[in-house]
């Protein structure tokens, strides 16, 4: 699985994830009550937070055997990892 997967295809992956997560905060903050926006938030948050834990496991796979990093690649990869602490964390409060 780590062959099919590039620093490109990993670092669009995480900045998506995280990207998410920080338009459901805006949601939140906001108060926007749509009804299309809540039937979509509904459906992906927890394919998200599936594939949030995925993607930082991998990505810290793929980033421990790989030689080469790009800035971009290791700034995701932290920026995912913020968002999964802070995801995580938002349960307990």
């Amino acid at each position: 699985m780590i062959k099919l997967l590039n620093e490109k295809l990993l670092t669009t992956f995480n900045f998506g994830i995280v990207g998410y997560f920080v338009w459901i905060y805006f949601i939140n903050l906001y108060q926007i009550t749509n009804v299309f926006v809540g039937v979509i938030r509904e459906l992906l948050t927890l394919p998200f937070l599936l594939a949030q834990l995925i993607f930082l496991i991998v990505g810290v796979i793929y980033f421990v055997k790989e030689k080469r990093k790009r800035p971009l690649a290791v700034f995701s990869l932290i920026c995912l990892l913020i968002c999964s602490i802070i995801t995580i964390w938002s349960f307990f409060r």
